[in-house]
């Protein structure tokens, strides 16, 4: 795998726009020390890239009522690339998914959901992910308090350009 190669300001725009990426252009120059065109022709070529994924807000969940996260485990019936795919799909569908990987390990699957409240995951557990076909066995673990949830990647060790 490759990284895209990065200049010093290159780095300096993606460490501002990760921790917000709703900046406006004018300051993120002021930040970087870049005049605002050169600035904005940058961020559209790290968009284009592909390094820049999508901007996107950041919600408080329990302020959005979902006071229930959860990890989740899952074990399929089949072991079969097709098996995985469908499954890795139908995880799409469902809103209460918030990522789901495969994995290596005792697990096909990790998840990380959220729910309302215990209830409303209990329901979704039982009604939504085990009645899918593919699914042999989940384990689920409650998370009982949020120490870090980090969204921005390292970027000390991409390489300079």
């Amino acid at each position: 795998m490759t990284s895209v190669p990065l200049s010093a300001s290159d780095l300096k725009i993606l460490h501002i726009l990760q921790r917000d990426a709703g900046i406006s252009n004018v300051e993120l120059a002021e930040r970087v020390g870049m005049s605002p065109s050169p600035c904005l022709r940058r961020v559209k070529q790290l968009e284009a890239s592909g390094l820049i994924r999508r901007k996107v807000v950041l919600l408080d969940r329990k302020l959005a009522g979902l006071g229930v996260m959860a990890t989740i485990q899952v074990r399929l019936e089949r072991h079969t690339e097709a098996g995985a795919e469908a499954f890795a799909t139908a995880m799409h569908d469902l809103p209460e998914i918030m990522s789901c990987w495969a994995m290596t390990g005792g697990q096909d699957f990790l998840l990380i959901a959220v729910a309302s409240d215990i209830e409303s995951f209990g329901d979704f557990v039982t009604h939504k992910l085990l009645s899918l076909s593919n699914v042999r066995d989940v384990h689920s673990s409650l998370v009982l308090k949020d120490y870090k949830t980090e969204t921005a990647l390292p970027l000390h060790q991409m390489s300079l350009k």
